[in-house]
């Protein structure tokens, strides 16, 4: 009797390649990040502004 589920290989690289696929997008979203506060550090009027936002709240 043929069984439904797929062989044991199969579903064990399936569930590695996904592993790798959403750490390869972890660390994607992480650079992105990161870029993005870097390039707000080449505006200082948006440090200042942050800052000045922030110091308000106190």
């Amino acid at each position: 009797m043929a069984s439904a589920q797929p062989p044991v290989k199969n579903a064990a690289a399936r569930a590695v390649r996904a592993a790798r696929t959403w750490r390869l997008l972890g660390w994607t979203l992480a650079l992105v990040v990161l870029a993005l506060v870097f390039a707000a550090y080449l505006r200082p009027e948006l440090a200042l502004d942050l800052a000045g936002r922030l110091w308000a709240c106190f």
